[in-house]
């Protein structure tokens, strides 16, 4: 039987990246409770490599009430001093700050959206942006889409939301698709097609015009609207990649 191809990210021995690549990255995810966890852990990242992160996943979920964004809102300074003793995570005062200070900004667009997942993929218009990239392309470490998202995150008071940690949350969240065209996750049509190939009708990246609007204010006639759409901080913690992988193993540390 004929081995899985896979992006090379993906093909060492860590047997958790290779979990997490095969059933999780680039799956387009709609649940409020895991776009709040996935964003959470790209910015505790940040400086790091995403294996060190992957391998303390269950630990985070434990610390951080199973990331309920609600509860952990209301993590008091005694709670957030008693992270600071766990081992289980990345002991980092300002990341666990800031996971507080984003849950409270999460419920936010929540309210004013009536979902965080309606509000990420309105930049979209609801569709993944399928990069068909060759494999062995160097991935940029951020794009125009996840410039929009982290400005407009950081107006909403989010931390460590720099352009490049959004670009890998939007990676994770499937909200791009980054699987080089020989992975055998790669979109659909899309896997070694000769020369580059697009298929009809076919982009590797969103117009970059519309911009998320809330239900709750009127929106003006000149702003183009999604068809389906109903009804600076300190620690952007900007990351660098290096080599030619798609989920990068380690990036440079986070501005402050």
């Amino acid at each position: 039987m004929k081995a899985k191809q896979r992006c090379a990210w993906a093909n060492g021995a860590d047997g958790e990246m290779t979990r997490y690549h095969d059933e999780e990255w680039g799956r387009p995810v709609h649940d409020d409770r895991l776009l709040f966890e996935m964003l959470i852990l790209e910015g505790a990242q940040a400086g790091l490599s995403w294996s060190t992160i992957l391998h303390k996943r269950a630990n985070y979920l434990r610390a951080f009430a199973g990331f309920e964004p609600a509860r952990v809102a209301r993590f008091d300074a005694r709670r957030r001093a008693a992270l600071m003793q766990d081992a289980g995570i990345v002991r980092n005062r300002l990341k666990i700050e800031s996971t507080v200070s984003n849950a409270h900004a999460f419920l936010a667009v929540q309210r004013e959206f009536g979902s965080f997942e309606r509000y990420l993929w309105e930049f979209v218009a609801g569709k993944p942006v399928a990069m068909h990239r060759p494999s062995g392309e160097r991935l940029p470490a951020r794009t125009e889409l996840s410039d929009r998202i982290s400005r407009d995150l950081k107006k909403r008071g989010f931390r460590f939301v720099g352009t490049t940690i959004v670009y890998a949350f939007l990676q994770a969240v499937g909200v791009v698709n980054d699987h080089t065209r020989h992975c055998f996750r790669a979109p659909r049509g899309q896997r070694n097609r000769p020369g580059g190939q697009k298929r009809s009708g076919g982009r590797d990246r969103p117009s970059g015009r519309n911009r998320p609007v809330s239900p709750n204010r009127p929106v003006s006639p000149n702003r183009p609207v999604s068809p389906n759409r109903p009804g600076s901080d300190k620690g952007s913690g900007n990351r660098h990649r290096s080599g030619n992988r798609s989920r990068p193993a380690a990036r440079a540390a986070a501005r402050r």
